[in-house]
């Protein structure tokens, strides 16, 4: 019991106290911060990861027919029914496992004629299909259809998202949806014609549910990763379309730079037409081919990240030194940073790094005046301290010089008498006169004790003055040494000189003579 008390007034309880307190606040502050929405510093984190992202391969499975400004300088305007017509009659030759249109069909010119012949052709090639961002809401009888006679093209959803009101509500396109109410994708139909688990929930890698739909995000590749062709290249036959089109997925769009709904902006570059809605619609089917989108790290995941370094930023902030502390907190950045990147890049795990790193600064700075005012505090203690010792200095040097010259004064007089006595009286007996000369050793050894303490009180105030001069040491100790023959014969010892020859020095000849009569006499006093 009376050990388990002592526990309780020592130290080291206070600063297991103390530890745990600082603990908790830090587990509170990650908690906290946790629950921040920092889904537009978190989305440009996810973006910069895509764009400092490994080298990939080019897509095989997709390929890309663009009309551009070369297509209608070819052909003096945008393509009419007659030029898609001979594009598809090309396509059909080289038989690709499907046709999407993202480019409007409605908007093309033609006669009746040669739409209708456009129809027809089109019924020719397998999974030809238009791409609409137009949903149907469950409930809903009438499908979605194009109008007159193209109503034969088979139109289906396949929306572009783009994280406007949601998210992080910048306008950039990351994620994809994959089934609407009672409606699939286009997407995922397509890319079962590649992948056959792209129709089956259960086996799509990262999907959420979100407001009546299931997505995904995107597992986007750098632009110019998929083959890409112009209209009017394709109808020149001046490439090999069988090795170009053969059992791929074809994708014609536009790239007029006219209109922004022909443009999306991605992780790699949110200008307007950073890419076509087309090269969009291939990075969605690829995801889907592939299987490979990333998959989002659970929220409860992201909270042990955010607490434990809340824990390690205000232990370090509270306990290290700062250069110490900014170099262990630069290195939890990296390596966190680090460790994100190749568990999105290998693995494709998406770990949320915008709370972690607003735990560090946000501890930090909340923490670094708590550490101020601690350290203040201890530097007005050290000084009261120091200012509490250099008095009790100052009184003791005082005091010691007071005392020396107190004491000097009598000792003085004791001496003065014991000579006048020795000189001036005849009939002093023998023991008379070795009292007297034993009076006068004392005064002399007093004096000596107390020119002692003054040079030592000296000493500790660094107040010894040195007077060098350049003397034989030698010279100096035969002097030192002549002095205490008579007490070394009293003791019955005899001093030996064995000098080696040696140059002059620059040297304080009184000081060095005190330390050899310290030396001496100490030698003889403890013989």
């Amino acid at each position: 019991m009376f050990q388990f008390n002592s526990f309780l007034k020592s130290p080291l309880f206070s600063k297991v106290i103390r530890s745990f307190i600082i603990t908790c606040f830090a587990v509170a502050a990650g908690f906290i911060i946790s629950g921040f929405s920092l889904h537009f510093i978190e989305a440009y984190l996810y973006d910069f990861r895509f764009r400092i992202g490994p080298p990939v391969p080019a897509v095989k499975n997709i390929a890309l027919i663009l009309i551009d400004k070369n297509t209608v300088e070819t052909y003096n305007q945008v393509p009419t029914f007659t030029e898609h017509l001979k594009l598809l009659k090309k396509l059909e030759a080289h038989a690709p496992r499907a046709t999407v249109y993202v480019h409007k069909i409605e908007k093309i010119k033609g006669s009746v004629a040669e739409r209708e012949a456009f129809v027809e052709q089109a019924q020719k090639l397998p999974n030809l299909f238009e791409v609409t961002d137009d949903l149907t809401m469950r409930g809903e009888t009438s499908p979605l259809t194009l109008k007159g006679d193209l109503q034969r093209i088979r139109l289906l959803s396949g929306p572009l998202t783009a994280d406007k009101k949601s998210f992080a509500q910048d306008g950039v396109s990351r994620r994809m949806m994959y089934h609407y109410q009672d409606q699939l994708m286009i997407h995922p139909l397509l890319a079962s014609l590649f992948n056959p688990d792209a129709l089956s929930k259960e086996k799509i890698r990262g999907l959420f549910p979100w407001i009546d739909s299931d997505q995904l995000y995107i597992k986007f590749k750098p632009p110019g990763s998929f083959q890409t062709y112009s209209f009017e290249q394709v109808l020149s036959d001046s490439f090999d379309a069988s090795v170009a089109f053969k059992d791929r997925l074809i994708i014609i769009g536009d790239d007029l730079q006219q209109d922004t709904k022909d443009y999306a902006q991605t992780p790699y570059s949110r200008e307007i037409s950073a890419m076509t809605s087309a090269e969009l619609h291939a990075n969605m089917f690829n995801t889907l081919i592939e299987n490979d989108a990333p998959i989002r790290a659970p929220d409860w995941l992201n909270v042990i990240f955010t607490v434990l370094i809340s824990v390690l930023t205000v232990h370090v902030v509270l306990t290290l030194r700062p250069l110490a502390g900014i170099i262990i907190l630069g290195g939890t950045v990296l390596g966190f940073s680090v460790f994100s990147y190749i568990a999105f890049w290998p693995f494709g795990i998406w770990i949320d790094m915008a709370h972690p790193f607003l735990a560090i600064f946000l501890c930090y700075y909340f923490f670094i005046p708590y550490r101020l005012i601690i350290e203040n505090r201890r530097s007005w203690e050290y000084y009261q301290k120091h200012k509490l010792l250099t008095e009790v200095e100052q009184l003791k040097t005082n005091f010691i010089g007071m005392m020396s010259h107190d004491l000097k004064t009598p000792l003085a007089r004791i001496q003065g008498m014991t000579d006048i006595i020795t000189n001036e009286s005849n009939s002093l007996s023998s023991p008379q006169r070795e009292a007297l000369d034993m009076i006068k050793q004392s005064a002399e050894d007093l004096l000596k004790f107390i020119s002692t303490i003054l040079n030592y009180a000296k000493i500790e105030s660094q107040g010894v003055e040195l007077h060098l001069q350049a003397k034989d040491i030698k010279q100096l100790l035969k002097e030192v040494c002549k002095k205490h023959e008579f007490l070394a014969k009293l003791k019955h010892i005899q001093l030996i000189l064995e000098l080696e020859p040696l140059f002059s020095l620059q040297i304080d000849p009184e000081l060095l003579k005190q330390v050899f009569s310290n030396l001496i006499e100490n030698a003889m006093k403890h013989t």
